[in-house]
C-alpha cells in the first residue's frame, strides 16, 4: 500500500453554534520544502467540519495530510 503525503495550510476556521468548519489549502511557497511539495502535491482545497471541540486547527499553520488507499 502506498501513501501520498501532501502539505496543506489552514486558511480559516469558522466556528458556529454546532461546530467548526476548517479550510485547508496546499502550500505553494515559504520554504524549500513547501516549494517541493507544491511540485508533487495534489492541488485544490480540503474543507472539513467537526463538532468535537478538542479537534483544533490554527489558521496560518501547516499540516501534513496522508492519503492511504483502503482495501
Amino acid at each position: 500500500m502506498s501513501t501520498t503525503r501532501a502539505k496543506f495550510k489552514c486558511t480559516s476556521v469558522t466556528v458556529t453554534e454546532i461546530g467548526s468548519t476548517i479550510l485547508l489549502e496546499p502550500v505553494t511557497q515559504g520554504s524549500p520544502e513547501n516549494e517541493n511539495f507544491f511540485k508533487w502535491t495534489p492541488f485544490g482545497k480540503i474543507e472539513i467540519g467537526t463538532i468535537n471541540p478538542s479537534v483544533t486547527f490554527n489558521p496560518g499553520k501547516e499540516y501534513y495530510v496522508d492519503f492511504n488507499q483502503v482495501d
